[in-house]
């Protein structure tokens, strides 16, 4: 994979999807279906989709492209390929809380190494580069130019006063429970991809999920937190969470600073 080619087109690919899902969540109404799993989804998934796909197609025409709109690409496989959810937090956006994201992610040999999560409405950019660092990009996210951008890390932790982030649209007792095991400090509770980007920032050391998500759901989060030296590990034994799974779904999931002192579930 060339990876400069990848950060220039996965970081367009967002950008463009993330404009039209601005201009449908900007309307006066849209329509809100509900597919199989009983979950939402509206015309600016769809339309994102569409946007994401056709530009990935047409610059990585031999990698498989497996995103969350098109079922028939849940049962391919390959050791490497592209992931993609275009609107990441539908609840939110459906809500207009604006807490929602545009996800692009590269996966290799199980690891997703490159990754783009784009949150229009927060106007927050982050994104792995071509070296595999993290960066937040900021400005007015033109098109065909980055603005300036600036190296993302994890936090070093305090065990005796941890910053939390939790889900906000679904929060449960057993995730409650979970995170009484630690000292914290402060919960803060977010939308999408973006608890992942908050640890990867430093803005949070941890954030538990006891709860079903999808690969399309992490894997560029993932990647951001990645290349800023944070870890993301399954719930049950802590061994690294690993992608291309059967159906690309996820099992319960821990991300934090390397240094947090993981409790056992």
């Amino acid at each position: 994979m060339d990876f400069e080619k990848l950060e220039k087109i996965a970081r367009r690919a967002a950008l463009e999807a993330g404009a039209k899902i601005m201009e449908i969540y900007n309307s006066d109404d849209f329509e809100v279906k509900t597919k199989s799993d009983a979950s939402p989804v509206t015309e600016a998934d769809e339309a994102a989709d569409a946007i994401i796909t056709d530009i990935l197609r047409d610059a990585f025409p031999d990698t498989l492209i497996v995103t969350e709109e098109q079922a028939d690409s849940h049962s391919e496989t390959a050791n490497t390929f592209l992931i993609v959810d275009p609107l990441d937090g539908t609840k939110e956006f459906v809500k207009r809380r604006g807490e929602f994201t545009v996800n692009i992610a590269y996966v290799e040999n199980g690891v997703p190494i490159r990754g783009v999560v784009y949150a229009p409405a927060k106007n927050r950019l982050f994104y792995t580069d071509a070296s595999g660092q993290s960066v937040e990009e900021t400005g007015d996210f033109a098109l065909d130019q980055a603005g300036p951008v600036a190296p993302i890390s994890v936090a070093t932790p305090d065990n005796g006063a941890l910053v939390v982030v939790a889900s906000k649209s679904h929060r449960d007792q057993a995730t409650d429970d979970y995170i009484a095991k630690y000292n914290v400090k402060d919960m803060t509770s977010a939308g999408s991809s973006l608890k992942l980007c908050l640890v990867a920032t430093g803005e949070a050391d941890l954030y538990p999920r006891v709860g079903r998500t999808m690969e399309w759901d992490t894997a560029a989060g993932h990647a951001v937190v990645l290349g800023a030296g944070g870890r993301v590990v399954r719930f049950d034994d802590h061994s690294d969470l690993t992608y291309g799974k059967p159906i690309y779904e996820n099992p319960f999931f821990i991300v934090y600073a390397p240094g947090v002192e993981l409790k056992s579930a």
